[in-house]
């Protein structure tokens, strides 16, 4: 039993996106969602309070962004500011790692909307296909 705790341990000095009870797979679960990805980017450029946050990432509930909010904020990525003020005031940034992890899906999303002439012409081509 040592052992095997040993190897987990090990395994999460890095992480192994491929192990099923390594935690890394909740993170990118939370990162690449589609409103983990675009909050990470809406907040690549700097702070945003809540209202602007959720009118620069359109078409997400208020429910749904707070949500995701808290799951990037408890994954480190996401720094919450609240101001003892009335109405209440709260500010999100992006931390450190949340601004690494907001370059590499701003690079994602920028290739897809690159892409998407092709993947369109792509399922345009397929629709006769079954799946």
């Amino acid at each position: 039993m040592e052992q095997a705790s040993s190897r987990f341990a090990d395994r999460m000095v890095r992480g192994d996106v491929f192990a099923p009870d390594c935690p890394s797979r909740t993170i990118i679960k939370h990162v690449t969602s589609t409103w983990g990805l675009l909050a990470l980017i809406a907040l690549r450029p700097g702070t945003l309070r809540f209202s602007e946050l959720r009118r620069r990432v359109n078409g997400v509930s208020e429910r749904m962004l707070a949500q995701t909010l808290q799951q990037l904020e408890g994954d480190g990525l996401v720094l919450r500011q609240s101001y003892p003020v009335v109405p209440p005031h709260v500010e999100y940034s992006l931390t450190e790692i949340g601004q690494e992890a907001a370059v590499l899906v701003e690079a994602l999303a920028e290739w897809v909307q690159e892409r998407i002439p092709a993947v369109l012409s792509s399922r345009r081509s397929g629709d006769d296909q079954i799946d």
